[in-house]
């Protein structure tokens, strides 16, 4: 193939010699006849027809050679022009790409700037608004300081003025107070003065007390002077405690007020008693005319230290010996018993003297008729030998009563009473028959005194 024939004159010349081939093979082939000549006419057919086919696809990949290299060389012939208008592409891009990166970076400073600025402004509005409040807080702090001690100040000058109204009204009180003591003792003065000198009365004018102890009066005449103490004295059994329920049930019903302290028996047996006899109890309650209350006898004792100051005077106030109810005055006082009392204050004898010495003192400026139980194992009036353990109660009290336990020779027990002694009025000195009887209680026979063959405990 010469040059400038190109891609088709190549496949003409191709052609041409295959033509000529198959021209003269023809002419072979027509001359066989039968069947042979037909598969031969096929097979070279077919042969003719991969020959073109394969000459089609070599001639397509050389044209494709030619284009290819045609355009490589017109690309060379092209090339200086198009990399120098590449270079002012990429040229200017990159001058595009520096100015927006300059102004991105300038943007980004004025950013920069503005958020500096900002944070600035922020930092100086920050601070204003903490000196603000710092400068409010003073303020507030100040104000507080000032309404503070404005507040200490009120307090302290309501606290003066408090103060001297409270030291004001507790003078004002004291002074009421003190004025209602001098007045309320003034008036116990007053009152004690009257009751004085009303039983000063009743002794001149020798008012008497009868006890209502069937055949007592027999032996005293008019009776006991009211105000004085009276001791009953006896022996276990010989009815000290009867003959005083009896006392107490009688001025009941002279319509007297009675006290009847015991430190032995408890109340309700008490009254069982009475009522043994035919002595309403409670009837005499109901009317209070009659107290009946236990005592405990330390209670006295205890109260001896109390008496012991107010006699050397470092006690302010009264002290009463005796144990009586705040609502309950009376006129007749029944003990039973001393001996009790005595045994509270084993060991210590002049505290009971000192004690039973206040008692006839007390009993005697209220101007109240009192009965003292005292039990005694023997007789301390009787014989030449007088025994009495330092109490000094005989020589205090107004009378003494003594009941005695009576023994006869012949076995036979009775009772006795005697009155030993009584200020202001003539007695009796004998010693009579007595007993007690269900239906009168303690009864005295006057005239039935004691003869010869017996003994008295």
């Amino acid at each position: 193939m010469e040059k400038g024939e190109g891609i088709g004159g190549f496949f003409r010349s191709l052609v041409g010699i295959s033509g000529d081939k198959g021209g003269t093979g023809g002419g072979r082939n027509v001359r066989k006849s039968g069947k042979s000549k037909k598969i031969l006419a096929g097979k070279l057919k077919k042969s003719n027809k991969l020959k073109i086919k394969k000459h089609k696809a070599k001639s397509a990949r050389k044209i494709k050679a030619s284009k290819k290299i045609a355009r490589k060389l017109k690309a060379r012939q092209k090339k200086p022009a198009k990399r120098s208008l590449l270079a002012e592409r990429k040229a200017k891009k990159l001058e595009q790409a520096k100015e927006a990166r300059l102004k991105r970076e300038l943007e980004q400073k004025k950013k920069k700037e503005k958020e500096l600025r900002l944070k600035e402004v922020k930092i100086k509005g920050e601070k204003i608004r903490k000196l603000k409040e710092e400068k409010a807080r003073k303020l507030k702090i100040k104000k507080e300081e000032k309404e503070r001690k404005k507040k200490e100040e009120e307090s302290r000058k309501l606290k003066i003025k408090e103060t001297k109204e409270k030291a004001e009204r507790i003078l004002r009180e004291r002074k009421e107070k003190e004025k209602k003591e001098a007045e309320k003792k003034a008036k116990e003065e007053k009152r004690k003065a009257l009751e004085k000198r009303r039983i000063e009365e009743k002794k001149i004018k020798g008012e008497f007390f009868n006890l209502g102890i069937p055949g007592f009066s027999n032996l005293v005449g008019k009776g006991i002077p009211l105000g004085t103490s009276n001791l009953i004295e006896g022996g276990p059994g010989s009815g000290k405690t009867i003959f005083c329920l009896g006392v107490a049930a009688d001025a009941c019903k002279q319509g007297k007020k009675v006290l009847y302290m015991s430190f032995e028996e408890q109340e309700e047996r008490l009254k069982k008693h009475m009522k043994s006899f035919g002595w309403d109890a409670d009837e005499f309650e109901k009317k209070k005319l009659l107290y009946i209350k236990r005592f405990n006898a330390l209670d006295i004792a205890r109260s001896v230290e109390a008496l012991l100051s107010e006699a050397k005077k470092e006690l302010l106030i009264e002290v009463q010996p005796i144990l009586i109810p705040p609502d309950f005055k009376p006129d007749i006082v029944l003990v039973d018993s001393l001996s009790s009392i005595a045994s509270a204050f084993s060991g210590e004898e002049s505290r009971f003297r000192i004690y039973m010495e206040q008692l006839f003192r007390y009993l005697e400026a209220n101007g109240i008729t009192s009965f003292l139980i005292r039990e005694t194992a023997n007789p301390t009036h009787i014989g030449s030998v007088f025994v009495e353990r330092g109490e000094a109660v005989s020589f205090l009290s107004d009378g003494i009563i003594v009941l005695y336990n009576v023994f006869y020779r012949n076995g036979r027990r009775d009772r006795a009473m005697e009155i030993v002694k009584m200020r202001g009025i003539d007695i009796d000195r004998k010693i009579v028959k007595a007993e007690i009887n269900g239906k009168g209680g303690f009864i005295i026979y006057p005239n039935k005194v004691l003869s010869d063959g017996y003994r008295l405990t």
